[in-house]
This record gives C-alpha cells, sequence and structure tokens, in this order.
C-alpha cells in the first residue's frame, strides 16, 4: 500500500482536529481491475467523454495479455472487433519497427500460426510481455480523463454502500473512498459484485442445470491424460506406502455432476533458449522431489514434453502454457482461490509459484532427472528483459476461472454450440469450450488419472448484453463483463484475452450511455447501445 504523507498543516495543527475525513475520489466510471477488459473499458468510457478512475491493484496493466499470455488464443476473426483489434494492429506496427528484433527476424514470423495465414487485417497475435505492457500504458495515456489509481484494493471486510440497488461509493483498504455514476468489475475474480451483493456462482454446475453435456464433473476427459499404468503411489504400485501428493484416493464423483472445483491455475511463462538473455531457474524454498515423482515416471516412458505447448515469440522467446497430464497446471490447489481472502490467495499464489519453479528446477538442474531430460530443458531459463522487478517471474497467477454472476441471462453451451442466439449481443467468442484439468485420483485399478478437461468445438457465437447485466433487483449500476454470467462450460470459451477487451469495451459504451440517457444499466435502451457498438466497430 502506499504510504500517505499528512499535510504540514495538520502536522502542525493536530490537536486541534479530532479526525480527518477519509481521502474519496470521484469520477462519471469507476473501473475496478486493470486487466485487459478493464483497460479497453476504460479507454472506452473516456472516449466517449466520460472521465474515469481506474483501480489496478498492483499498478500493471493488461492483466494476463501483459503477464505472458502472448500466444493470442482465437479460432474465428469474427472475435476481433474494435479496441481488441486495435491492440493486435499496435503489436503489429510494433514490430514493424526492425529495431525491435534483436533474435528472430520479422521477415520469418508468422503471427498469425492460429489461422496459418499472414498479416489478416494487419495485426499480429503473438508478442513479448512487456510490449502488450507498453501497449496498455499507450492507450491509457492517450485519454487524459483516465485516472490510474495504482496499489488499492477493495476493502472486502465490509459490504459496498448501496441506496436503492445504486452504488454510493465503494472503499479501498486504505480507505480511500470512490464515488462513481456507473462502476465496472473487471476483475477475474469477481470481488466487487460480489461486495455489491450480487448473485453469483463458483464451479462446476451440473449437466442437468442448464441441459448441457459437457458441464460437471469429467471422468471420461482423454485429452492430457497420464497412459495406463503409471502408479500414483510413493512407492510404485505399493499402496502401503501412501499416495504422493495432492491425489484424491478415489474419484471425485459422477459423470456430469456438479461441484465447486476450480479448474487449474498456472503462471504463462516467458522462456528463452537465448543464453544472452536467460535466467537460470532456481531451487525454491521447500523443494521436495516427490511432488515430482509423477514426472519422472512420465519421463521414464518416454512421454513427457512441457515445451509441447509453447508458443512461440518473438526475440527467442516462448508463452509456455501447461502441455500434458503433468506440467504447470497445479491440479487441485486452487479451489479456493475466488472466495478466498487476500492473504489466502497470496498463500495459493506462492504455491502456485514455488510448484512451477520447482518443476522447472527439476527438470533442468535436479540430478535425479534422466540426463537426457535434463539436458533438453537446460537450455531453458526465463527472459531476463521481461518483469525485471519480479525476477523474470510473471505479475499475474493465470486465473482462468473466479466468480460468475448470475446475471438477466446465463450464457450456456447450447449458445456456443449456435443451438440458442440472443438478441442483444454485444461481443463475439468462438474458442473451444476450454476447461483444464480440476484434480486428480486414484482409479479403480491403481493408477493415476487426471479429470476435468474438456476441449469442445465452438461456433463463432455473439455474447447477450443480459450477460454483463446484474438483475435490477440486485445492482442498477453495475457491469460486470469479465466475471459475466456463463455456465462453467461456456465460460471456458468466452474466457479468453480478445474477448475480454471486447466485453470490456462493450460495457464501456454501455457505461457512458447509461450516464448520458440517465438510466439504470438493466434499461438502457439496446437499440442505442447496437448503434454506438456499430460506431466503434464492434459490430456491424
Amino acid at each position: 500500500m502506499p504510504q500517505r504523507v499528512l499535510p504540514l498543516a495538520l502536522i502542525l495543527f493536530g490537536s486541534m482536529i479530532a479526525t480527518a475525513a477519509p481521502p474519496s475520489q470521484h469520477a462519471d466510471v469507476v473501473v475496478y481491475g486493470s486487466t485487459s477488459g478493464g483497460v479497453m473499458a476504460s479507454v472506452q468510457a473516456a472516449r466517449q467523454g466520460k472521465s474515469v478512475l481506474l483501480v489496478s491493484t498492483n499498478g500493471r496493466l493488461g492483466g494476463l495479455t501483459s503477464s505472458g499470455l502472448g500466444k493470442t488464443d482465437i479460432l474465428y476473426p469474427e472475435t476481433l472487433g474494435g479496441l481488441n483489434a486495435e491492440f493486435y494492429q499496435r503489436v503489429s506496427t510494433y514490430y514493424d519497427n526492425p529495431e525491435n528484433w534483436f533474435c528472430s527476424k520479422r521477415k520469418k514470423w508468422n503471427p498469425n500460426s492460429s489461422w496459418g495465414k499472414e498479416d489478416i487485417q494487419g495485426i499480429m497475435l503473438n508478442f513479448e510481455p512487456h510490449v502488450a505492457e507498453e501497449l496498455f500504458n499507450q492507450f491509457v495515456a492517450e485519454q487524459p480523463n483516465i485516472q490510474v489509481i495504482s496499489g488499492e484494493r477493495l476493502n472486502r471486510s465490509i459490504d459496498v454502500l448501496k441506496q436503492e440497488g445504486v452504488i454510493q461509493e465503494i472503499e479501498m483498504e486504505s480507505g480511500l473512498k470512490l464515488t462513481g455514476k456507473i462502476f465496472l468489475d473487471c476483475t477475474y475474480e469477481g470481488d466487487l459484485m460480489d461486495a455489491a451483493g450480487v448473485s453469483f456462482t463458483v464451479g462446476r454446475e451440473a449437466n442437468s442445470k442448464y441441459n448441457e453435456t459437457a458441464n460437471g464433473i469429467q471422468l471420461d476427459s482423454t485429452k492430457h491424460q497420464f497412459p495406463p499404468g503409471i502408479s500414483p503411489y510413493v512407492i510404485a504400485d505399493d499402496p502401503t506406502s501412501g499416495l504422493l501428493p495432492n491425489i484424491l484416493p478415489h474419484p471425485p464423483g459422477k459423470t456430469g455432476d456438479g461441484d465447486n472445483r476450480i479448474q487449474a491455475y498456472c503462471f504463462r511463462l516467458c522462456l528463452t533458449d537465448n543464453v544472452d538473455n536467460r535466467l537460470p531457474f532456481r531451487k525454491p524454498d521447500g523443494y521436495q522431489r516427490h511432488d515430482y515423482t509423477l514426472l519422472k515416471r512420465l519421463m521414464e516412458r518416454g512421454v513427457f514434453s512441457n515445451l509441447g505447448n509453447s508458443g512461440a515469440m518473438p526475440n527467442c522467446k516462448t508463452d509456455t502454457n501447461n502441455h500434458g497430464p503433468f506440467s504447470s497446471d497445479f491440479i487441485g490447489m486452487n479451489h479456493n482461490w475466488p472466495l478466498a481472502s487476500y492473504a489466502e490467495r497470496d498463500e495459493i499464489y506462492q504455491a502456485h509459484k514455488d510448484y512451477q519453479m520447482g518443476m522447472w528446477y527439476y527438470l533442468t538442474a535436479d540430478p535425479e532427472t534422466p540426463a537426457a531430460f535434463r539436458e533438453k530443458y537446460s537450455d531453458w531459463g526465463l527472459a531476463k528483459d521481461e518483469f525485471q522487478s519480479t525476477g523474470g517471474w510473471p505479475h499475474e497467477l493465470y486465473v482462468r476461472e473466479g466468480r460468475r454472476m448470475l446475471g438477466r441471462l446465463v450464457m450456456t453451451e447450447k449458445h456456443c454450440q449456435l443451438k440458442e442466439s440472443v438478441d442483444d449481443p454485444i461481443a463475439r467468442g468462438g474458442y473451444n469450450m476450454d476447461s483444464h484439468h480440476n484434480s486428480r485420483y486414484v482409479t479403480a485399478d491403481g493408477d493415476v488419472r487426471n479429470e476435468g478437461d474438456v476441449q469442445n468445438r465452438s461456433g463463432a457465437y455473439e455474447i447477450s448484453y443480459r450477460a454483463i447485466t446484474p438483475k435490477s433487483d440486485e445492482c442498477r449500476n453495475l457491469l460486470v463483463p469479465v466475471c459475466l454470467s456463463a455456465s462453467h462450460i461456456a465460460y471456458g470459451s468466452i474466457r479468453m484475452e480478445p474477448v475480454f477487451m471486447y466485453l470490456g469495451q462493450s460495457a464501456g459504451s454501455a457505461a457512458a450511455l447509461s450516464i448520458d440517457h440517465e438510466c439504470s444499466v438493466q434499461s438502457l435502451d439496446y437499440s442505442k447501445l447496437s448503434k454506438q457498438l456499430v460506431d466503434n466497430g464492434q459490430l456491424n
């Protein structure tokens, strides 16, 4: 928290003042959360003439887009529109400058490998983290009516002050109070909507809840799965030796049943094999080899390839994501995150960092690792010129899913599969309905198995305005474009960073128009919003 220094007059005459009023700031629109969606919401509201307070809890702009997720997840060009397209165009322009290449070369670079084409609409989809952060800072700096408030967090020990369903102010842990006409929750967790009394859910619904097929517990998952015969026990095939860490002794339930488990998190690491720009992986405190015994057993079977899902970034870097049955996802160890206190989240964050750092130390330096694998991976390390304030480690944990609002419309797999449509579209999605694993357990045969992965194809579908608006009897001046109203499996498709930018921009427009027309976000005339989104280049 930033320290606040009392003015000299208060120091000299403090004995004459019983208490000082807490500091406060006001703007037309208050955006809590500087994710990519939060930045674009702020920029759009400012472009429509509104003053904006953008709260960045860690002082960084862009969320995961600037924290290692540089390989953009996008399958359909329809997912691009407005500010997100402008962002990727600025990425391309940046890399058009030969001075911004010190390793690989632009002329050899395919920026849009997801489509197998080059330079669609002059965009570039893969980029270095520091470039993304620089561009988000640029977007904000171009709008003088955006004020960024850094290093402040919502005081979650008190309820948000509301009158007749309208938020009056939100208070930070420091005591700073923020007032505005419209508020946006653009966090990955949904902390503000919770504090404002908005209904939400956490975890996986049963398939029966919304008549879906890919929600709930997934015992029949085939993606990123262990091959038969991998033992879950400390001593292989000896149940009396006890289970290895974070393995359930039995299946977590029945396929299709609901639970409160959260798909696994990880850090999206920016790695490099450029020896001049490489930091070695250090041995984390509390390092235990047995945490990686399953990894060793996979290596002994010759089936491990962690770098198999490393998206190539410019300048000899990667965006390294989870890949395979045992990788960077810390399966089962994040379930408390959405509702956890800040202190508890800090502990979960550190546990994930230690696990992932330990895995890479095991791969690159531990003498127990088979020599062929150790030699293969020892060429890799953290990029020295990224995340310099944190030793090359990303600023943010990849929170793939937190709370999900129960708003006026719930997006489901039927929307993603184009079996249902909406009449008030504000954005487009199109990625797979993508859930990472939720748990790891022992089968009846005594083998280890992962549970929860789903990779079902979606179409290019539209997302409803009602999915980002709370029920009117809960809150009338709040928009939630990140933790929006969707089932677990539909959210698995929606939760892509370009879609968050798309939704954030639409929310910024809706906030500005609600102020202009002096109405609640629920009663905003959709025809007016639709016209603005067309003007934004978001809708045709």
